[in-house]
């Protein structure tokens, strides 16, 4: 493609020094650039990418795209690649890397579900809600990437894709036919422009609750961040015979403000209970499954999943309020919903015979902690107990530490804090936040609240405390692949270490914590 074709797309070029090019690929990586690319240097936190442009030269690229003047670039083999210079070169990799593969999204109906808690689990249904319907439809969430038959793994320490995978997987699925899309879109996916070129029809909501402050700065940022994929549907590509709609959940905080971005007209609005379009009478809630009749519009319809909890009741409203948008018939939704058998990290049971029930879940913010915990209350029998294992990330959200504690303090019978990819920071100092708040909530060290550093340990430490009748839920990875230490990512798989801690054994891969172990396990205080 040429280069005045693809740079059409930037809203703003600064300064331009060269002339027209082939340009054979986009690339924000300089180690991932081939001869004829064009590099997107972006300025980061940590590592700033105008310092890899000689590396991009030396590789090949023929065009260079960054945010500094062309003047304070120095010792550059100019006249050997256009200089393109923009505002933000997120913005610029995001509309550069859709114009590039041909803007795939314009070619089928893309669907956006952002949230805090919930995203993967309404993507998955909503996926499975089209293909019950007989749509040719992919997905993208954190966990997978589905086209058509093929199923990539996205399950590291991933957010939404970077832009050039987002579009190159959108093209692949248009390329195979695909006429729906489902996205799960994150805060810092839209922060960071990494769905900046896609143009979305619905926009569904899950919750907008307490996360990533660290990154956002303050609640209102977060929630403006979120809301950016609700105010980009009124300047997105129009789609012959597809409407622009909002779908949001009238029982959260969001809803106060992502109603007044589109006409009512245009919203679909669920709620567990209360007026919404769609909510959810003659709930039933058993271990192994949830039934409820779901009321629309259109008629009511029974509803059985084997998903758990009544947070996965509002999870399959949303889902069920985006089939309806897309004018899907009422038999498919509940047909779709009861296709789905777990979602990967999700309340995921982990079986190997045991007496009491296991369970591993990616519950990493307060409000999913607090739902997960009473669901697990709802899975002890009468005498049972809920023994929870967690921690919290490092360099990440520390107010919600202290909240974390005191929720699993209230909702658990035994609380274990551990390692939750503490990167760089003391990982005794975010244990101790956390312990410091579950002792609040008159819990005590060594009867019913330990540490333990180790996160293997901690749930084998877990599974030895178990008698018949509890729960055992370990909290904060789920699906995820790996765990951070220092800058390291070591392997790391929470369904795995579960499984070796009902038999007795610790999964050792993790970085040793020295012979220490009676400092691991508290002390009364």
């Amino acid at each position: 493609m040429r280069l005045n074709k693809l740079s059409r797309a930037l809203p703003t070029i600064l300064a331009q020094v060269g002339g027209d090019v082939s340009v054979h690929g986009v690339a924000a990586d300089s180690r991932q650039v081939t001869p004829g690319d064009l590099f997107v240097a972006i300025p980061g936190v940590a590592v700033d990418g105008h310092r890899y442009i000689p590396d991009a030269i030396g590789n090949g690229a023929v065009v260079i795209v960054g945010e500094r003047p062309p003047q304070g670039l120095q010792n550059l083999p100019w006249g050997a690649f256009t200089y393109l210079r923009v505002p933000d070169a997120r913005e610029a990799l995001g509309w550069l890397s859709a114009a590039y593969r041909g803007f795939p999204s314009r070619h089928m109906a893309l669907i956006g579900v952002t949230g805090t808690d919930g995203k993967t689990t309404t993507v998955s249904l909503i996926h499975a809600i089209l293909q019950s319907a007989g749509i040719n439809s992919g997905m993208i969430s954190t966990v997978k990437a589905q086209i058509g038959n093929q199923e990539l793994d996205t399950g590291l320490h991933t957010t939404t894709p970077d832009a050039p995978l987002v579009q190159e997987y959108l093209a692949q699925m248009v390329e195979y036919g695909t006429t729906h899309a489902v996205l799960e879109v994150t805060s810092h996916g839209l922060a960071q422009h990494r769905v900046t070129g896609c143009d979305f029809d619905i926009a569904a909501v899950t919750n907008i609750t307490h996360d990533h402050l660290n990154f956002h700065g303050s609640v209102y940022a977060y929630q403006e961040t979120k809301s950016r994929l609700f105010k980009n549907l009124k300047h997105s590509f129009q789609k012959e015979g597809i409407s622009k709609t909002a779908v949001l959940n009238a029982a959260d905080d969001s809803f106060r403000y992502l109603s007044q971005i589109l006409p009512t007209d245009q919203q679909i609005v669920y709620a567990l209970q209360g007026s919404a379009d769609l909510v959810a009478d003659d709930i039933s809630l058993a271990p192994d499954r949830t039934r409820f009749a779901l009321r629309s519009p259109h008629g009511t319809i029974p509803i059985e999943t084997t998903l758990i909890g009544r947070f996965n009741i509002s999870n399959i409203l949303a889902a069920a309020a985006v089939a309806f948008a897309l004018g899907i018939p009422i038999d498919n939704i509940a047909q779709g919903v009861a296709s789905v058998p777990s979602i990967p990290g999700r309340m995921e049971y982990v079986n190997e015979g045991e007496d009491y029930v296991a369970i591993v879940d990616f519950a990493h913010t307060p409000n999913a902690l607090q739902n997960a915990l009473e669901t697990a209350r709802s899975l002890t029998s009468q005498n049972g107990r809920v023994i929870v294992v967690f921690g919290c990330a490092g360099l990440q959200d520390r107010a919600k530490r202290s909240t974390m504690g005191q929720i699993a303090g209230t909702f658990a019978d035994i609380v274990i804090v551990t390692a939750e990819d503490p990167r760089t920071e003391e990982l005794n100092d975010i244990i101790e936040e956390i312990t410091s708040a579950a002792l609040s909530q008159d819990k005590q060290g060594g009867t019913n609240l330990w540490r333990i550093r180790d996160r293997g340990e901690a749930i084998r430490f877990a599974c030895q405390q178990a008698r018949a009748g509890d729960v055992v839920i370990a909290c904060g990875k789920g699906h995820e692949q790996s765990m951070c230490f220092g800058t390291v990512e070591y392997p790391w798989d929470d369904r795995v270490a579960m499984r070796h801690a009902i038999h007795g054994e610790v999964l050792d891969s993790l970085p040793t914590f020295g012979e220490d172990s009676e400092e691991q396990i508290f002390t009364a205080h």
